[in-house]
């Protein structure tokens, strides 16, 4: 055999042992799961996502601010002689009328003569001073008990005036424009109730401290009156009563908050990126101030999130 043979006969043998390993390769890759999809395999990723529709209404809104509540109108009732108080008529949360009888008080002269001359059955003195309501109202403060020791002028109780009954409003002045726009307010008791009131004057201080201006709060007829309850007062910032609002979950926005946008179905399949720009929103909905939507136009609410502009979906019932 001559040189160039064996050369051609080297040459088939190599290409042949290529040829298999390669083979081999192909073979083991894909038993593997290795290799790629071919072009055109059909197979594309399909995110399942809920929808709902726009709708037309009012949106609003709102600030919550603190509120006490607290009697306007207080009267002092007081001990006109020094002496000792022998009977205490009311209790605290009465409510009395006017000359209703509150108090009887014994003079610090009677009772020494009670104590020198009891025996003596000719002196009848008995020193008693009865003290009475000035003005109809629930008695919010008893001060003294019976057989207390008190000076004239001492303090024996409160009345307050039921008619005066407020909640004090304390509105940063800043934002007390607000005012002027929500001449009703809501009152949101610790209990869940809510209470549609109306605020009335002004008063004339101002926490140094926070620098809060006061406004007083009427109750409607027949509402709860005591003292010193901590409630909230829900005031209206901005309203729309004819926006376009979506559910706040169906608007996505990027991390600096810069950039809103929805995801709308254009078939039962795809759903493509709309960039929007946002109106009025509260904890609940969003306004869509542009571009305008129609009340049919279907608009992802969960499972957006993450979509390209141009996403295969499959609507969930």
């Amino acid at each position: 055999m001559n040189c160039t043979s064996v050369i051609m006969k080297n040459k088939v043998i190599k290409n042949f042992l290529v040829a298999g390993t390669m083979a081999l390769s192909a073979t083991l890759l894909h038993s593997c799961g290795g290799g790629s999809l071919p072009e055109g395999s059909g197979q594309k990723t399909v995110t399942p996502v809920t929808v709902t529709t726009a709708r037309k209404g009012k949106i609003e809104e709102s600030i919550e601010l603190p509120a006490l509540s607290t009697f306007l109108n207080r009267s002092i009732v007081r001990s006109s002689t020094t002496g000792t108080v022998e009977k205490v008529l009311v209790t605290f949360g009465d409510f009395v009328k006017t000359g209703q009888q509150l108090f009887t008080l014994k003079t610090k002269e009677a009772s020494i003569i009670a104590g020198s001359l009891k025996n003596d059955t000719s002196l009848a003195f008995r020193g008693e001073i009865r003290v009475y309501a000035s003005r109809e109202g629930l008695i919010t403060s008893v001060s003294h008990q019976g057989g207390d020791f008190v000076q004239e002028g001492d303090e024996l109780g409160v009345i307050s005036d039921r008619e005066s009954f407020v909640f004090i409003l304390e509105v940063p002045y800043e934002i007390n424009n607000l005012i002027s726009k929500n001449r009703t307010c809501t009152l949101l008791f610790p209990d869940g109730k809510s209470v549609v009131a109306a605020i009335g004057g002004q008063l004339p201080e101002m926490d140094p401290a926070a620098q809060t201006l006061k406004y007083f709060i009427k109750t409607p007829v027949g509402g709860i009156v005591a003292s010193n309850m901590n409630i909230m007062v829900r005031l209206v910032k901005k309203d729309n009563p004819q926006a376009v609002i979506l559910p706040r979950d169906a608007v996505m926005g990027n991390e600096t908050q810069t950039e809103f946008w929805i995801m709308k179905l254009i078939s039962d399949s795809v759903a493509i990126k709309v960039p929007v720009k946002k109106g009025i929103e509260n904890k609940d909905n969003i306004e869509i101030s542009e571009p305008v939507l129609g009340m049919s136009d279907r608009i992802v609410v969960t499972g957006g999130y993450g979509l390209p502009d141009t996403a295969n979906v499959v609507v969930k019932k």
